[in-house]
């Protein structure tokens, strides 16, 4: 199974952009195995055998880069804690380019692989960073939180059909404060079906927890809500399950469903409306 990059759920927004960014592709990344393996699927070809007298060499190079167009949606939270819901749509755009990957969250290079450990640096804009007030009316009065540059590494390692990994996102601007995550994920491969399964903890520290869950005395007076000061630790627990269905060679449909648990301080912040966050996601795309 391939690394997978973080699962940071900020958001509604951090939670479009990480299956933007990882989640809906994890088992296509480049290097991964191809999910036709067993006999029953034989008959399948592999996704690589691209004929170039047929498809030309244009063709070829978007395989060799494992390019990736896929479009869907996903029901989730408005905001981190809100017990409203919205559907928002997911394009996506992805290519691997040797140990390079380019995604709509900017780019991401595997430094070191050995034995089943790998080492990731990227470096992009946050796309799921930020709050706007207007998302609900329950933001009212508290302002907008910007969005920013992020970059991280990922230290991860694979025993078979699972992986381990823990990872840490520094954010510049915004919240302007770092995020760490440990997980652990398992994929099993079933004819044209790719069943993936996960669960991973986030912490973060004191600026991003009272830029997303605290109170200042002025949000305070201009929202109603009394003053809460967030500190450090962990934020919230994580478990999700997907189905990939592989149409045919190129054509793929998954659907992905996840529960988020908040805790600590960001359980307690008078801005939550509801501790536990479920969303789910559909979506269709053509591997090259």
């Amino acid at each position: 199974m391939p690394a997978t990059k973080s699962r940071s759920t900020r958001s509604r927004d951090a939670l479009v952009a990480t299956s933007l960014s990882a989640v809906a592709f994890l088992p296509f990344q480049a290097g991964a195995s191809e999910p036709f393996e067993n006999e029953a699927a034989a008959t399948v070809p592999s996704a690589d055998a691209v004929d170039e007298r047929r498809y030309g060499p244009i063709r070829q190079k978007l395989a060799d880069w494992n390019v990736m167009l896929a479009a869907g949606a996903m029901y989730a939270p408005k905001y981190e804690g809100s017990d409203e819901f919205e559907l928002v749509p997911l394009p996506m755009i992805s290519a691997t380019i040797g140990r390079l990957t380019i995604d709509p969250g900017g780019l991401s290079i595997d430094v070191l692989e050995s034995n089943g450990f790998k080492v990731s640096v990227k470096g992009g804009y946050d796309i799921g960073g930020g709050r706007k007030e207007k998302d609900s009316k329950h933001l009212k009065g508290l302002g907008d939180i910007d969005g920013g540059g992020v970059v991280g590494a990922q230290i991860s390692y694979e025993m078979g059909p699972m992986e381990i990994y823990t990872s840490v996102d520094r954010t510049f601007g915004g919240s302007d404060g770092p995020i760490g995550q440990i997980g652990a994920n398992v994929s099993h491969h079933y004819n044209a079906f790719i069943l993936s399964a996960g669960a991973s903890a986030t912490f973060a520290d004191k600026n991003h927890m009272q830029s997303y869950f605290g109170v200042t005395a002025l949000q305070s007076a201009r929202s109603g809500l009394r003053q809460y000061d967030a500190g450090a630790g962990l934020k919230r627990f994580d478990i999700e399950a997907s189905v990939t269905y592989m149409a045919s060679q190129n054509w793929f449909v998954r659907g992905q469903a996840g529960v988020g648990f908040l805790t600590g301080d960001a359980k307690d912040s008078p801005i939550v409306r509801k501790t536990v966050q479920p969303s789910g996601m559909l979506m269709a795309g053509y591997r090259f």
